[in-house]
């Protein structure tokens, strides 16, 4: 092993914006740390209240992506040591399982010397999680637009405005992928996707010129959106109305339930929003947390030489959320 223990920092995700289904995410300041070691003896330690229902066992998807880096690499590394903290909510729509996945691949990586480049990572990480959003932008931060023909994932990193923040709403309930997926439908119009096409192109050229005057308009969706309304009530009364109360923009956060507001960060409107977005909810008897955040820009932080004698915890004490 190049390194005794490694740790990485990873970066929160929204994807699809809206209209760039399975195409466009961009990274959020929410963090998950993990520790990676060899072991004698495989051995896996969970912190925070978002840790509810993880393995413990080789059957951790951590432990998992890593002998998948180890298997390419040519490495022997069947037992390992595991620590993992994480702020992002589970099955919420915010990227956990893309995180999770993303940071056991860069840890292991960085572990046996980094044999492996980004790209290779982000190539592994999308067979993994079968689109390329929220993996891309968990691992290179910022605004990630991508995609993946079956074999081999692209993508362009933008750079988000200055003046860009988000608003997310997270209702008190979990929203498994494959339920969201299970209520498209298998067939489109021409009509529809062609609207897609045409709003997904505008909105990634909106973000990519600073024009935050577009996103409002750009936003809109009538792929997925539409679709998986009826699983999260209020969520249609939000999209439609979010502008209006101050957001440049709002879409459902990748599969849900999460919902996400785009912010220009000089807003006067922000305290009027945030109460739309809650009290929409609170009609419904749907309970939700909000979060004002940042896009990331860092994505995936691999840290190494550090104090052993730590704990994860210890030495994440005063960036988490907790």
């Amino acid at each position: 092993m190049a390194n005794k223990k490694v740790r990485v920092k990873v970066p929160a995700s929204t994807a699809n914006l809206g209209p760039g289904f399975d195409t466009l995410g961009m990274a959020l300041n929410l963090y998950a740390w993990i520790e990676m070691g060899a072991a004698d003896h495989t051995h896996i330690e969970l912190y925070g209240d978002q840790m509810q229902g993880i393995p413990t066992d080789k059957n951790n998807l951590i432990y998992e992506v890593a002998q998948m880096v180890f298997d390419k690499a040519g490495v022997s590394c069947p037992e390992l040591y595991i620590a993992m903290y994480s702020d992002i909510p589970l099955t919420r729509g915010l990227g956990s399982s893309a995180s999770a996945i993303v940071g056991g691949l860069a840890a292991a990586n960085a572990l046996i010397g980094s044999p492996f480049d980004n790209d290779a990572l982000f190539q592994m990480a999308t067979s993994l999680e079968k689109h390329p959003d929220n993996v891309g932008a968990s691992l290179f931060g910022g605004l990630v637009v991508a995609f993946w023909d079956g074999e081999r994932a692209e993508h362009i990193r933008l750079e988000p405005s200055d003046r860009l923040e988000a608003l997310v709403a997270i209702p008190d309930f979990q929203l498994a992928t494959e339920k969201a997926r299970g209520v498209l439908p298998q067939q489109l119009s021409m009509k529809d996707a062609v609207f897609n096409v045409g709003h997904s192109s505008v909105l990634v050229a909106a973000l990519a010129s600073g024009r935050l005057d577009m996103i409002s308009r750009a936003m809109k969706d009538a792929l997925h959106q539409p679709y998986r309304a009826a699983l999260i009530p209020g969520m249609e009364t939000i999209l439609r109305d979010a502008s209006d109360h101050g957001a440049l923009g709002a879409a459902l956060s990748g599969a849900g339930p999460t919902l996400l507001a785009l912010v220009d960060s000089e807003s006067a409107g922000k305290a009027g929003l945030e109460r739309f977005l809650l009290e929409t909810l609170g009609q419904e008897n749907i309970s939700a947390a909000t979060l004002w955040l940042k896009p990331d820009r860092e994505g995936t932080q691999v840290i190494t030489g550090f104090n052993e004698s730590s704990t994860l915890f210890e030495y994440i004490q005063g960036e988490v959320r907790a």
